[in-house]
Order: C-alpha cells, then structure tokens, then sequence
C-alpha cells in the first residue's frame, strides 16, 4: 500500500527533502547587512554630499574681504588715488556699496589719502619726467583727483621751475642731434617740450637759448610764436 501523497514523506532531516525557508539563516541581501554596500555607502554618499554643499556655501567669498584685498594688494605696489582702488573693485564686480564702506575706512586709517597722492605725483613727474603744470593737471584727472585737491598739488609747482626742468630736459635731448642742422633740433627739442606740457613760448625761448649754449655766437632761430601756438598739441604725451 502507497502512502498517501498528502502526508510528507519525511521528517526535515530526511534526505532530498529541502529545508523549511523558515529554518534557513537570513541572507545578506545588500541592503542594511554588515557586508553589504548599499545602505552604508548610500548613506556615507549622502552625508558627504551634504557637507560638500555646506562647505561651498560657507566657502561663498566675502564681498568686503575681497574689496580689502584688492586695494591692500594695489597699495602695496605704489600708492593709489581712492578713484583707482574703486575701480578696481567695479572691475571683480564688488557692489558699489561694499566698495564705498571700505574705502572710506581706508580713508579713515590713513591708507588712503588723495591729497597725498597728487603732491606725490605731481613733485616726482615734475622733477622725474619734466611734466609742465598743464601735462600733470592732465595726469591728475586721469587718476580720479577732484579739481580742488588737483590745484592744491599744482601749486607747488611755479613757472620757474617749469623753466628749470625745461632746461635740463633740453640740455640732455641736445646732445643727440649735435649733427643736425640747427632748425632741425629746433623742431624736434621744441617738440619735445610740447609733448611734456610746456607753453609754446617758453619752449621756444629755452630751447633757442640752449642751442645758443652749444654753439656760441649763433644767432637764435627766429620763430613765429603766433603760428606755433596754433599748432601746439592739445594733449600732452608726458610718457617721453
């Protein structure tokens, strides 16, 4: 007689029976198991995710900061007029506000002083370059000097000094064209003062009177200082 086929035909030690599901040990699935790599490296993912995008968020530059370093960085190379620091600022795009509170804290501290700048400016063109009062006036517009603080600079500067450094610079310039024909030397030491600022006339007269030096007895070139005031530059190129 066959058993019947709705009993087990064994217990759960019988062979070629499989164990219950129940009995079996829990299977590491991947998924919260010790060895798995999914729930702890999700959540390790996660985590460094989120401090990455707190760290950029704290990292975001400090617009004051980075104004103060643009003009620490910019004064410590040579001085600079408040007008050149700010900018210098527009330039790294610092709002137009932060840019002002910093600078008038420079100001404050004495880091920044325009008045300064211009005596500077204007004694070492004049006495350095031979500026004429009217190139540095030019040059102190350039650098974003207001007109009062520009005329205060310029006051120091007389037409006798003009006339001095004026000599000097045609003194030195003569020397190399002592082989041209004397209108020729004229023309170019002329040219040289005008390009430096100096007033047709007392171009004119001073280098005559140099030339006059180096070749004793020679009469002065005659000049119409009608016409050279005519064709005297507008601009001055005081870089020569």
């Amino acid at each position: 007689m066959h058993p019947s086929t709705s009993e087990p035909t064994g217990g759960p030690g019988a062979p070629g029976t499989p164990a219950r599901t129940a009995d079996r040990p829990a299977a590491a699935t991947g998924r919260g198991g010790r060895g798995g790599h999914g729930g702890r490296g999700t959540s390790r993912r996660a985590t460094e995710s989120s401090a990455v995008g707190a760290a950029a968020e704290d990292h975001e530059p400090d617009q004051e900061q980075v104004a103060r370093s643009i003009a620490l960085r910019l004064l410590t190379t040579s001085p600079r007029s408040r007008a050149q620091l700010a900018e210098a600022m527009a330039r790294k795009d610092v709002p137009e506000g932060v840019a002002e509170r910093v600078l008038d804290r420079f100001e404050e501290v004495g880091l920044i002083d325009d008045a300064e700048y211009a005596a500077i400016l204007v004694r070492t063109r004049h006495t350095e370059r031979g500026l004429a009062r009217r190139a540095l006036a030019q040059e102190l517009a350039r650098k974003g000097i207001d007109r009062e603080t520009a005329e205060v600079a310029l006051a120091a500067v007389d037409r006798e000094d003009e006339d001095a450094v004026a000599r000097d610079l045609v003194r030195r310039r003569a020397r190399a064209t002592a082989h041209l024909p004397r209108e020729t030397r004229m023309r170019r030491l002329v040219g040289v003062l005008a390009r430096k600022g100096h007033p047709p006339g007392a171009a004119l007269r001073i280098v005559a009177e140099v030339l006059d030096e180096q070749a004793a007895g020679e009469p002065a070139l005659a000049v119409d200082l009608e016409r050279a005031d005519d064709a005297w530059p507008d601009e001055v190129d005081e870089s020569r």
